[in-house]
């Protein structure tokens, strides 16, 4: 397994553009965001890449962490890390929201995998659920992906931009061949991680900044809808 932590300062945030939620504004602190990198053929296969990560406001800093599958023998382990993960947020960071882009696809794929493999966890029990595509859609009332909304938020990303489709190949080479892992170039690994930390670092900023980009309309207001 690959596990990987790491620091990401954020220089200020603009209490009054973050995106609200009901009648508290400053979610973002007792957030986690997330996201997955994983395989489908039918059914879910595997979570490759577990990403999340959440506002530390002692040292301003966004803490990332980051697990991802070897082989097949893996497949279970890294369930096993995110439920540990989840609940340690939420026991010992106090952390009640997730914000996700898309969220009910990765939703679906973990839940389908602790179920499968008999991981006893259900979100709704720790955590309420904020989908920023969701909101979006609500409140501009048009569809959109997550790199076309990093644009409109000036967002530059790092590293390149790779498909979901081609992740997933690589997870399925990863969980057909125990020796596919040593064979892949040290720099497609180190591509795939900075591609899952993109996701989630990006949607903290899209988070925080939300009413500087999106505009709403007359009659709205800035109350998202929260899935419990």
């Amino acid at each position: 397994m690959i596990i990987r932590e790491k620091e990401v300062e954020i220089s200020s945030i603009n209490k009054e553009t973050v995106l609200g939620v009901q009648d508290y504004n400053h979610s973002y602190a007792d957030a986690i965001f997330f996201d997955l990198e994983h395989y489908v053929y039918k059914k879910p296969k595997c979570v490759g890449v577990f990403g999340a990560c959440y506002y530390e406001e002692s040292s301003s800093k966004l803490i990332v962490t980051q697990y991802m599958i070897e082989n097949r023998d893996e497949i279970f382990d890294i369930l096993v890390l995110a439920k540990k993960y989840f609940l340690r947020m939420n026991s010992e960071k106090k952390k009640k929201y997730i914000i996700t882009f898309s969220g009910n696809n990765d939703f679906t794929v973990i839940n389908y995998l602790f179920n499968k493999y008999g991981i006893d966890f259900k979100f709704d029990q720790y955590f309420k659920s904020i989908d920023i595509q969701r909101e979006y859609e609500k409140q501009i009332k048009q569809g959109i992906g997550l790199k076309a909304l990093e644009k409109k938020f000036e967002i530059i990303r790092e590293g390149e931009v790779l498909s979901g489709s081609n992740i997933a190949k690589t997870f399925h080479k990863v969980i057909k061949d125990k020796e596919y892992i040593f064979r892949m170039p040290k720099e497609k690994i180190g591509k795939i991680l900075q591609y899952n930390e993109q996701d989630v670092v990006n949607l903290f900023h899209i988070y925080v900044n939300w009413s500087k980009y999106i505009k709403i309309e007359d009659g709205d207001n800035n109350s998202t809808c929260i899935e419990n």
